[in-house]
């Protein structure tokens, strides 16, 4: 004996059954209306899963990690910390580099938030110590984006010639793999050339 479906079950088997040219009609709307909501929907690698966040990325050449937290990352967290919206600030302060990630409100505008960072440092800029560049907002990209963080370190060499290094050698050789879309350098010294005129000839 197979046991026979009863209730709210067999009253729903025998409607569709009954009446199953409307149930095929449904469907096929439903189809229908899936496949245009699958065409207009935006597609990404991942699905943004994270608060909105915005890095703020601040280089002082020459500075230990305790001057770095002192004169540029306190002074920018001060001004960072009273944007609307902000949820949590974490900051990181290394040898010649402050690093600064502003968490928002999760239903907040990640542009909005943006443009309110941008504002404020622009603002900020100025008032930092001389020969600390103005603090940069890194692009936007998703919170799965970052796979890899690596360091050079050398005993002999300078820190101009490991970033000459990082910036020349290994940076086109990882944009060259297949999937990296960025290789981003901070920290070192940068290479520069300067030109002096001898008037005197």
């Amino acid at each position: 004996m197979s046991a026979q479906p009863s209730g709210p079950q067999a009253a729903l088997i025998c409607f569709s059954i009954r009446f199953r040219g409307v149930i095929i009609a449904l469907a096929c709307i439903v189809f229908a209306y899936g496949l245009n909501v699958l065409y207009q929907a935006k597609y990404d690698v991942f699905p943004e899963f994270a608060p909105p966040q915005v890095s703020v990325q601040t280089e002082a050449p020459g500075l230990s990690p305790n001057q770095v937290e002192v004169l540029v990352t306190q002074q920018l967290e001060n001004v960072i910390n009273g944007t609307t919206g902000v949820s949590s600030l974490r900051s990181a302060s290394i040898q010649g580099l402050s690093v600064i990630t502003v968490t928002f409100d999760p239903a907040s505008n990640i542009y909005r938030d943006r443009q309110l960072v941008a504002e404020r440092l622009t603002q900020e800029a100025p008032q930092l110590p001389a020969g600390v560049e103005p603090p940069t907002i890194t692009p936007l990209t998703s919170s799965t984006s970052v796979m890899l963080v690596a360091g050079l370190t050398s005993a002999k060499r300078s820190l101009m010639v490991l970033r000459t290094i990082a910036e020349w050698t290994i940076r086109p050789r990882l944009l060259a793999v297949p999937g990296v879309a960025k290789v981003a350098i901070f920290g070192g010294d940068e290479k520069s050339i300067q030109i002096q005129v001898d008037r005197t000839n």
